[in-house]
């Protein structure tokens, strides 16, 4: 498993480029990420790391949470995640985490809670047809028709699909393409849309699956190498030409100093006569 971080959606924007792309972006804000705890296998039986994130008042802290952190001496976090690491020398109580862990990856995973739409029908949460909109039914139209059976079994089965809460669940969105990541306001732009709402925290990790699609830093390096190309050959048939042309002028020259001496002679001898 590797480490992850955790952002909050700070809404949609559009980053224009180069080679004339326009893409839509979700902006993240990353939180400031510490490692609080290093778990060991001998306690619990696999090897890990606990990471912090975000800023929280003592004040809002319960008393359990007082003492988890004052015994750690770190600073009380807002989110507490744990990773299963192998190789945990390279991480310790304190060490900071940041937009680097994804310095080389081009995708990302993401995962975050959806919009909540309250109570919906079964059209709106199953895209249900519904019934007849005129003849046979009466005040029934976008209601979902029979769900049980007969005296055996009975009941409803659970599961189905019926009237009920919709939204407000842990969604994940795989393959995001990084757009580009600003170390200095530690902000992330994804391609694309990443579930919830403003503000809501979405937690972001290496692809799981390997991604071999070209991405739009890839087209863009693609089209000022190309642009170069153009340039450099340009410049080549210039210095061609230039080489070229002096020659011809030298034999320019030539043909006027031929042709005043000529007209020198042809002097000369009306003078004579």
């Amino acid at each position: 498993m590797t480490i992850g971080l955790i952002g909050k959606k700070m809404g949609m924007s559009q980053r224009f480029f180069e080679n004339g792309e326009v893409a839509p972006v979700t902006v993240l804000k990353i939180e400031k990420a510490k490692v609080v705890e290093i778990i060991n296998k001998e306690k619990r039986g696999y090897s890990g790391i606990l990471v912090g994130y975000g800023h929280i008042k003592n004040s809002k802290l319960t008393k359990q949470m007082k003492g988890f952190f004052s015994k750690k001496s770190q600073e009380p976090k807002k989110i507490l995640k744990e990773f299963r690491i192998e190789n945990q020398d390279q991480y310790k109580p304190g060490t900071e985490i940041n937009l680097n862990i994804l310095k080389d990856k081009k995708f990302v995973d993401v995962r975050s809670k959806s919009i909540g739409k309250g109570f919906a029908g079964s059209m709106k949460r199953h895209n249900f047809s519904g019934l007849r909109a005129s003849h046979g039914v009466s005040i029934s139209h976008r209601s979902h028709g029979s769900t049980g059976q007969n005296q055996d079994p009975g009941k409803v089965f659970k599961g189905k699909k019926m009237a009920g809460h919709m939204g407000d669940k842990l969604r994940t969105t795989l393959g995001l393409e990084i757009v580009e990541s600003d170390l200095a306001n530690n902000l992330l732009y994804l391609k694309g849309s990443v579930p919830g709402s403003k503000n809501t925290y979405v937690e972001i990790r290496e692809a799981v699956k390997n991604k071999k699609r070209e991405t739009i830093a890839d087209r863009v390096k693609k089209y000022l190498s190309d642009i170069q190309e153009m340039k450099s050959s340009k410049k080549d048939k210039k210095e061609a030409k230039t080489k070229d042309q002096p020659a011809k002028k030298d034999v320019k020259k030539e043909d006027k100093q031929t042709a005043a001496k000529k007209e020198d002679n042809k002097k000369k001898d009306t003078e004579k006569k």
